[in-house]
């Protein structure tokens, strides 16, 4: 799912630098800098859950994800 997301982000500051360049402003760049830093974040995240999901089950194992139902 957080990878469908970093997809996503990266089209829509694709689609701001092309209309920046069309139009010619550098709005389009600007909006550009605040998705990477969004995008930053979101990875964070994800390497947050990684380095927890390590410290409870000390495997990165995605079958031992089946224990933390419920």
């Amino acid at each position: 799912m957080l990878m469908s997301v970093e997809i996503m982000l990266n089209a829509a500051g694709l689609a701001f630098v092309t209309a920046g360049a069309r139009w010619g402003q550098v709005d389009g760049q600007v909006m550009f800098i605040f998705i990477l830093a969004m995008a930053a974040a979101e990875v964070a995240v994800g390497l947050a859950l990684v380095l927890q999901f390590f410290h409870r089950h000390r495997t990165l194992d995605a079958d031992a994800a089946s224990s933390m139902k419920g």
